[in-house]
Formats: structure tokens, sequence, C-alpha cells
């Protein structure tokens, strides 16, 4: 309480005298991105990454609809958090977002804490708000507040049958109390629990949440409406794909920490469930002759944004990459960049594979393309992109771009398949790994080569 009492003086002393007699307050409940701990029934699909940052952009598209409310309306904005701690939320968040640790307890417990510690700081009507709610507008919070006017009670249901929003004009820690949280007997408990204590209660519209992979759809729709945070370049992620259904979704899942990036699927013919998986995430898939070099072309000739990314089929980013894409290209001198190499594996001898390759490409500024190579989308259409090659494409234009400045490598991985040396095994793969490039600089065509490497993998 303390916490909140001392947050809410500092608010009013920095706010216009007029807005000193502040007595609404909103509470969103959301928790750090912290992979791994953060929408876990989408990690199967989005992977661990993903999942955070599908979180971090919906809570993004939260707290930018509140600041967007509060040009309007007098209202105390407090975060309560999960994971991380203060320091990182106002990283994150920025330093005008006041936020503090939901504390301890089930999800009722923290809630009622939340209004407990709220009304004893004199507010007035206090509304509680969740981050996986994509059709929430401010039509919808005016609303709640408007409502508590004449009303105990303001519940927005979800679809699922719990709520996405609470409100309530004076503290009532009894309707937190034997709730079966995370059923769909949620809202019905609530109400029946209002009933039984005589109180008044509206419901607002009700909305979908976002926590399973049929509901991604609907954020896909609404980040459309994300205002942009900083004037970065827009990052355009170019994969190409042949038969990549089963990586494809972790792939795609990991794109989405960055808020300004569009992401181009070149497709070479798959005969599998790739394409149609891709257009079910909202992407903008292109079909193209087979051949890695000619579809990251096409998706060059397609693509929109100032930073071009090429990403395999079944690679995955790390989350906040596009920070590090940024960084990178800015420091003078810089022509490309890529990230360090991360095999998502345990085989014996993988670890030192891992270390020879990020070695390699860190003190010889030669990175290879299961790396995410990325550059200046100018630059890249100076050079002539990628010599429509059926192998080595990545190791040519990495050479050229040498010629024009430094490569530097970020200092997180991506995390690739560990199919390529599983089929072939660590030691036999490491060692193509570094004959076919010497062969090329010895002279072998890329085609014979080509037809050399699709025979040790048992290809025809």
């Amino acid at each position: 309480m303390i916490r909140f009492a001392n947050s809410l003086r500092a608010f009013r002393l920095r706010r216009p005298s007029c807005l000193n007699t502040l007595r609404e307050a909103l509470i969103i409940f959301t928790r750090y991105p912290e992979p791994g701990k953060t929408k876990t029934r989408l990690i199967p699909l989005l992977g661990p990454d993903g999942a955070a940052g599908l979180h971090r952009r919906m809570t993004e598209h939260t707290i930018a609809l509140v600041r967007h409310l509060r040009s309007s309306r007098p209202i105390f904005l407090e975060v309560r958090y999960e994971g991380g701690n203060r320091q990182l939320m106002e990283r994150w968040l920025g330093p005008d977002i006041f936020s503090r640790p939901q504390g301890s307890g089930d999800l009722g417990e923290r809630m009622a804490r939340a209004f407990h510690e709220a009304f004893q700081s004199g507010m007035d009507r206090v509304v509680l708000l969740g981050t996986d709610i994509p059709g929430i507008t401010d039509r919808i919070l005016l609303g709640a507040f408007e409502n508590l006017r004449y009303s105990d009670i303001v519940l927005g249901p979800a679809s699922d049958g719990g709520y996405y929003l609470i409100g309530l004009r004076r503290d009532c820690p009894q309707l937190f109390v034997d709730v079966p949280w995370g059923t769909e007997k949620v809202l019905e408990r609530t109400r029946r629990i209002s009933d039984d204590l005589g109180h008044s209660a509206v419901l607002l519209e009700t909305l979908d949440d976002v926590d399973r992979p049929e509901d991604l759809h609907l954020w896909e729709k609404a980040s459309k409406q994300i205002p942009k945070r900083h004037p970065v370049p827009r990052i355009s992620i170019i994969i190409p794909t042949l038969n990549e259904a089963a990586n494809l979704p972790t792939t795609l899942g990991s794109t989405l920490s960055a808020s300004d990036a569009e992401v181009i699927i070149v497709d070479g013919g798959s005969s599998d469930e790739t394409v149609e998986l891709a257009r079910s995430w909202n992407t903008k898939v292109l079909i193209s002759a087979p051949g890695r070099a000619r579809q990251m072309n096409v998706g060059a000739d397609h693509a929109m944004g100032e930073v071009f990314l090429f990403l395999h089929g079944d690679t995955r980013l790390p989350t906040g990459f596009e920070s590090h894409v940024h960084k990178i290209l800015a420091r003078p001198g810089v022509v490309a960049g890529a990230f360090q190499l991360r095999v998502d594996g345990q085989f014996p001898g993988v670890r030192i594979m891992e270390r020879l390759v990020n070695l390699r490409s860190r003190h010889l500024q030669f990175p290879y393309a299961d790396q995410a190579i990325f550059l200046r989308a100018d630059l890249f259409r100076e050079m002539g992109g990628f010599p429509d090659m059926p192998i080595m494409e990545d190791f040519e234009l990495i050479q050229r771009l040498r010629r024009r400045g430094r490569i530097l490598i970020a200092p997180v991985p991506v995390l690739t398949s560990a199919r390529r040396w599983e089929n072939l095994g660590i030691m036999r793969a490491t060692l193509i790994n570094y004959a076919i490039p010497l062969a090329y600089y010895l002279g072998v065509s890329p085609s014979r080569l080509a037809h050399w490497y699709d025979r040790q993998r048992g290809i025809s």
C-alpha cells in the first residue's frame, strides 16, 4: 500500500494541478516477457521466444491504448507484473509507467490485493485489465469507468467463460474467493458471488482473448493498429522454404518480437502444408522456382523494409533481435551482420562445433546463411542480390560484402534445427561444411558442388 500511495503521490506532483484530484485507477496485470515462462500454451506452436515476443507486443499494445486514453481522462495507471523486476519493467515500458510486483498467492489473492491497496490510497473507481485482449478499445475502458458511477461491479466477459476486465467502486475481497481460476466457470461464479452480496453489476461486450494457437488471427488483425514507438527502419524478414511445415510455426513465432517488421515467405514448391500454414499466419506468401538464392531474391524484390534479414525456415530468431540488427547496422563502417549459431540438439560434439562456427564468424567476419544474415536493402540491391547459384550463394555474397566494410556478429544466437547434423553425423556434417567452401575457393563449379552435396544427403 505504501508503494502504491507513493507512486500516486509522485504522479500527482508531475501532473497539472487541475488533475490533482485523481480518483480513478486502471491496473494492468501482466508478466515480464521471459521466454519459457510466458504464454506457455502457445510455446508448442511459437516456441519460447515467439510466445514471449507475442506477449510483449500485446502488452505494449495495451499500454499504448491506455496512454492515449489518459490524454483525455485523468486516470492513474499502474502495471502489476510477475517475473522480472522494477528496473526491467521500467526499461521495457518506460519511466512514466508505475509498476510493482503482483505479490504472492493465486490470481484471486493478487487481484484482491491490488484492489484493496488502490482503494486504501483514495481511489473511487478502480478497473483491472489483462493484456491478451486484442479487441479492447478506449471506448470500452471509458464505458467501464462510466458504469462504475452507478453500479458496484463492471465485468468484461471473455468468450472462454472468464473475464478480461473487472471494475469496482468499493473494496470487495469476497469476489475473489473460491473462484475456479483458469476455467470456463470464472465469470459465472463471480456473478453468483455478486448476486449473493446484493451488488449491482454491469456486463460489457464479450471479447476474445489470445491464449491458444487458434486465437492468433485475432492478434494479427489488432496488431496493425499498434503505433510505432521508435523511428527505426522497418525490417523485412525473408524466409525461403521448401517442405518446412514442421519447423515453420516456431520460426514465424520468433519473428513476433519485432514490432515493426514484415515477414515474407518465398516457397520453392513444397509438397507438404508449408504454404497453407504460412498463409494462416497472415504473412506475405510468394511462390517461385526452387533454389534458395532465387527465392531470397524474389522475396527482396517484393520487400518494403529498409533492412533485409534472410532467415532459414528451420531457424528461430532470439527475442529482441531487431534491436541487435539496428545497433549493428548503425555502427560506422559496418555493412552487414549475422547472429551467433546455436543448434537445437544435445548430441556429442555439438557445442564444440558451435564454438568453431562462432569463432570463424567473429574473427574472420564470415557467417553463413543459417546465422540469419542482415544488411541494408539499398546495399543489397546495389550489389545485385544473391548470385543465382545452386549452392554457395551466401558465401559469395559475404565475400563481396567484406570488400565493402565490416561484418559484425550479434552477441546472441539464433537457434537452428539439428536435422542436418543428426542425419549426417556431427563429424561428417562439419567436414562437409568446410570441404564445400574450400572446393569452391579452388574453382569447383557450384553445380558440381550442389550435386555432390545432394548425394551426401541421400538426395538423388
